[in-house]
């Protein structure tokens, strides 16, 4: 069966947008949808050169393509399709994002005799995935701090329970709590208060393995999520914090206020739930601030 098919009218009510070139990258056939997302007329760029760096497509780290990384002329150069989404410059100045199909041209013999490139504007989908990411930063986020927030703390909790039921991974669970928080805000203000936090977590970032996770549980209240620990090492990593936390040191005007912090720490247990394991790993946290503070306290 054969189908005898008007490929100009089609390619000229295509959505995307698509122009040919030939081998010197000279653009030869420029469609209306192309018009549309550039704002550029078929008259104004055809006869012209990509690497005239007319719709000056950038990657989305903002490195140039069209003068040196050109994926119209790496398609031409091997053969190979190419895929990606970059930015290029509308006429009005302002930048489109697109996703771009790249693939050699070849007559009938086979050869490469220019290349083609199909594109469209995912400017609602880039917006959308921005937006996201935005959401999603906000929801797993604490502001203050850059540390994880309650709500991507509990559920890493529920993903490590459920990873130790059926792997049979160890884990365990520091409850930090800043000692004097209250009276600290109280003497210097809230925003002195705010850089206390700020140093504490600090001190847990730079505490933390690759596969621990810190997070702000609320106002003073820190948990970590500490994985392939056994109870000597969890006691060594809560009393290696608590000793960085107690070096650090908060600027003031005329002196350096210390910080410090009481520490429960507990390993999971089978048959714990988020709720058992986190209110075991507070009260040992409790047990820390009825021994003086700034002091760990295990139940193993």
């Amino acid at each position: 069966m054969t189908f005898d098919i008007d490929w100009q009218r089609l390619l000229e009510h295509l959505h995307d947008g698509v122009y040919f070139t030939d081998l010197e990258r000279r653009i030869t056939y420029w469609n209306p949808s192309a018009e549309q997302i550039t704002g550029y007329q078929a008259a104004e760029v055809i006869g012209s050169r990509c690497s005239d760096n007319i719709l000056v497509h950038v990657d989305m780290e903002g490195v140039s393509l069209c003068l040196g990384r050109c994926p119209m002329a790496a398609a031409m150069a091997d053969g190979q399709h190419r895929a990606a989404e970059v930015f290029l410059k509308h006429k009005s100045g302002h930048r489109v994002p697109v996703s771009v199909r790249v693939s050699p041209l070849l007559n009938s013999r086979g050869q490469i005799i220019g290349g083609v490139e199909l594109f469209s504007d995912i400017s609602s989908q880039h917006v959308l995935r921005r937006r996201m990411q935005e959401l999603e930063e906000l929801a797993l986020v604490d502001s203050l701090t850059g540390l994880s927030s309650r709500n991507h703390l509990e559920a890493e909790l529920e993903a490590r329970i459920e990873e130790s039921h059926r792997y049979r991974i160890p884990f365990g669970v520091l409850f930090l709590d800043v000692d004097h928080f209250k009276a600290f805000n109280d003497r210097y203000g809230h925003d002195v208060g705010d850089q206390a936090l700020k140093v504490v977590a600090a001190t847990f970032r730079a505490c933390a393995r690759p596969f621990d996770l810190f997070g702000r549980w609320g106002g003073e209240e820190f948990i970590g999520i500490i994985r392939h620990i056994d109870a000597p090492g969890l006691r060594a990593m809560a009393e290696r914090i608590r000793r960085l936390v107690e070096g650090s040191m908060i600027s003031l005007p005329g002196e350096l206020e210390r910080v410090t912090v009481s520490v429960g720490a507990t390993l999971f247990r089978e048959g714990d739930d988020l709720v058992h394991l986190v209110r075991r790993a507070d009260q040992l946290m409790y047990r820390s601030k009825q021994a003086g503070r700034n002091c760990v306290s295990c139940d193993f």
